[in-house]
């Protein structure tokens, strides 16, 4: 597979269309005559609201609509918000207090929605919002991760969201017990944006009897189910679509107040209503990523033998509960607790605490890459105090046999950890690291060298369908489920199809995103896409071909075989494509054979793996670091697309990159946002980027036809800690003991210098 189809694969068909200015996004597609919608956002982090008064804003030229919460409730919208609950050690779900799409009674950070004026025009709509009257009786703030405070939510005591657990207790306590050294940790992850390029935004239109909503979303079909039960509609009145997205990292992936609201107010008025965040909004009420304290602790036998593991985190929930956000740093951090190590006992306790600060979610990785930085850092932490080599700790510890079951429940279908390790400490010339620290210290500078030995889960739904259909003009049609935000599905989902059909890639056209023209689906996340979709497109072409043989068998007197895009028989001359058949079947009258369609569900989930090894160097003058070498050894199994692949490991190295060296969502005392524009918060630039250097050795999943194991989310889930690990190393150098990421050029001066 990989020599007939991966190797050859060239560029990404979708890439023409976006260097010429083409794509089509949901601003390129708003309806003639949209009206534009504005919110007007709480101002401070915790305040009741007593009054608010929209008459001057509903006397506004060009405002056709201002609502409030109220007004909403009115016209029939259901205004809480959707929130998955974790259950805790006791069987008991988390706290569900409710979210509402505007402001009910309280506001609860700032940046909350309080009311929404839509207008003929964009800054009709702004001048709308500000004309609106809210009184404001601050309450006592809450930023922190500690339980207790000012309470947000009556159902939540101590502002605790949830608890959870997961791992022998016993068998962790007798572990360490026993143990001959431990070695533990307090780690924090701080909050991030995601950031992507292009905000979210979306319009609404109903012509009467159907809601049409046009998001730049990860998929449709929860927003579709959302939509239908929050306006109190039947589902088949309900289209979704998704149009080019520009990028969303799992920060798209959930419903958001506004999408709502809007579409409430296209039903009202009988015209489109159009919202686009801008920047500011964006990073006020977009879903951040990350933000917890982990407390971890290894136990050791004699020959640094890991006998136990346990973690308990905290994290911020942010005021609500968003979509996924209970599970993130509980049941996603949990599947990958103990990565590429066997451990024999682990336990993780997880809580998730209320702050008056905007939502957590899923952000690249979601779950996995925290867990992955805690255990990796505290692995080159014990190196450390255990006077052990970072790379030999690591492969006295790594997991030898297969399957593994983790002792945090997952089966580990297959791996090679030490390949992965050893060729990356040939690629990365660790021999030399050295010498290269001492040319360095010659002039000044601190070299310092950071490895990570990571895992991550595929997540999302193991389910997904493909439809084909043959079209009269000889040209194919390949619907999908997944839904690209930018990785290049038109390209991988064609070039899969003509490798398992003969149809010629360009002759396939790839539909996606429409709830309207596919019945299902799971949209993009969790690294699924790919390894999803082609195990669906299999099971269809292998279903479609039968059927076509079928129909064939009269022309050949025989059943014929399907082989190298072609239906024949040995010693026989004649031979059809599949377009032909096609071709046929449509003469024939048998438009039966013109689609096809099927579902398939993978059989357990795949574990993409590897390791990474990054090199920084500091100035010590001024606290500048520079990223010099960067190497990596991926195990992604089957590889279909490599440059779409290295062009999700670099993107994904990057964001690790941009979280360790700067970038940071920083609230203040009072809940406001004080990193809230490109200017404040440290987005990495191109030249903080090195060249990375991308090697694979891969060993193939055993948990899908392909032996594909997925690729979105893997660049993040190493890179973090092999940044983190290198910037602590070389303050090592200097004598300067453990510090929390990020590392601004400011703070690591100041921690050179012994003040921070």
């Amino acid at each position: 597979m990989q020599d007939k189809f991966g190797l050859a694969q060239g560029g990404r068909r979708e890439d023409l269309r976006f260097l010429k200015g083409e794509g089509r996004y949901v601003a390129d597609l708003v309806p003639a005559g949209a009206l534009y919608a504005a919110f007007l956002r709480a101002p401070v982090a915790h305040a009741r609201l007593t009054a608010l008064d929209l008459t001057a804003a509903r006397a506004l030229p060009g405002v056709e609509l201002v609502w409030a919460l109220p007004d909403l409730e009115a016209a029939g919208v259901k205004p809480a918000m959707r929130g998955y609950r974790v259950s805790g050690p006791d069987g008991q779900p988390g706290a569900g207090p409710e979210r509402p799409v505007l402001a009910r009674d309280v506001v609860r950070f700032a940046g909350e929605l309080i009311a929404c004026v839509v207008a003929t025009s964009a800054a009709a709509a702004r001048d709308g919002g500000e004309a609106i009257v809210a009184d404001l009786e601050d309450l006592p703030v809450k930023t922190d991760l500690a339980p207790g405070g000012p309470l947000l939510h009556p159902e939540a005591h101590e502002n605790i969201g949830y608890r959870f657990a997961l791992g022998d207790a016993e068998a962790v306590e007798q572990a360490f017990a026993r143990a001959a050294r431990s070695v533990s940790l307090e780690i924090a992850d701080h909050r991030v944006a995601a950031a992507s390029m292009e905000p979210r935004g979306a319009f609404a239109e109903w012509d009467g009897a159907r809601l049409h909503l046009c998001v730049n979303g990860q998929g449709v079909w929860g927003q579709k189910a959302q939509l239908a039960a929050q306006l109190d509609l039947p589902p088949e009145a309900v289209r979704v679509t998704n149009p080019d997205v520009g990028g969303g990292f799992g920060m798209k992936a959930m419903n958001y107040p506004e999408y709502i609201v809007i579409a409430a107010a296209a039903r009202a008025l009988g015209r489109p209503v159009f919202w686009m965040s801008d920047r500011s909004e964006a990073m006020l009420s977009d879903n951040a990523g990350r933000d917890l304290i982990s407390r971890a602790e290894l136990a050791f036998d004699e020959d640094h033998r890991i006998l136990g593991y346990r973690v308990h985190n905290r994290s911020a929930l942010g005021a609500y509960n968003s979509q996924f956000g209970q599970g993130v740093q509980s049941e996603m951090f949990a599947r990958v607790l103990t990565g590429v190590y066997d451990i024999p006992a682990a336990l993780l306790t997880a809580e998730g605490i209320y702050s008056n600060t905007c939502q957590t979610d899923a952000y690249r990785g979601a779950g996995r890459p925290e867990a992955i930085y805690v255990l990796e850092t505290l692995m080159d932490h014990a190196a450390r105090e255990l006077g052990l080599c970072r790379f030999e700790l690591r492969r006295r510890n790594f997991i030898r046999q297969f399957p593994y079951k983790t002792a945090s429940g997952e089966l580990y279908d297959v791996g090679d950890f030490h390949a992965a390790l050893r060729q990356l400490e040939a690629a990365a010339d660790t021999a030399g690291f050295e010498a290269r620290r001492r040319d360095d210290a010659g002039r000044g500078l601190l070299r310092g060298m950071g490895v990570a030995s990571y895992i991550e889960a595929i997540m999302g739904a193991p389910s997904e369908a493909s439809q084909i259909e043959f079209l009269p003009d000889g040209r194919v049609t390949l619907r999908v489920g997944t839904q690209s935000n930018g990785q290049g599905h038109e390209t991988v989902f064609a070039e899969f199809l003509a490798h398992e059909t003969g149809i010629p890639a360009a002759e396939i056209t790839v539909i996606q995103g429409d709830s309207d023209l596919i019945a299902t689906g799971g949209g993009t996340g969790g690294s699924r896409s790919v390894t999803v979709q082609t195990h669906a497109t299999r099971a269809n072409v292998a279903q479609m071909t039968a059927a076509f043989a079928d129909f064939l068998t009269p022309e050949f007197g025989a059943v014929p075989e399907f082989a190298e895009g072609r239906f024949g028989l040995p010693g026989q001359n004649r031979s059809f494509t599949l377009q032909e058949a096609a071709a046929l079947a449509r003469e024939a009258g048998r438009d039966d054979l013109l689609s096809h369609r099927a579902e398939a569900t993978l059989p357990a989930r795949s574990f993409p793996n590897g390791a990474h090894l990054c090199e920084v160097v500091i100035d010590p003058e001024t606290g500048a670091t520079t990223v010099d070498r960067y190497h990596i050894i991926d195990d992604f199994g089957t590889i279909l697309a490599p440059s779409l692949v290295l062009g999700q490991v670099h993107g994904g190295v990057v964001q690790g990159l941009g979280q360790v060296l700067g970038e940071a969502l920083v609230y203040d005392g009072t809940g406001q946002l004080l990193t809230g524009s490109f200017m404040d918060y440290a987005m990495p630039r191109a030249a903080d980027v090195p060249m990375i250097s991308v090697g694979f050795a891969p060993v193939p999943s055993t948990a899908n036809s392909l032996g594909m194991k997925g690729c979105g989310e893997a660049g993040t889930v190493g890179a973090m800690a092999a940044v983190a690990n290198a910037v602590r190393d070389a303050l090592a150098s200097q004598g300067v003991g453990y510090a929390d990421m990020p590392f601004p050029p400011g703070k690591l001066w100041s921690l050179l210098q012994g003040r921070a």
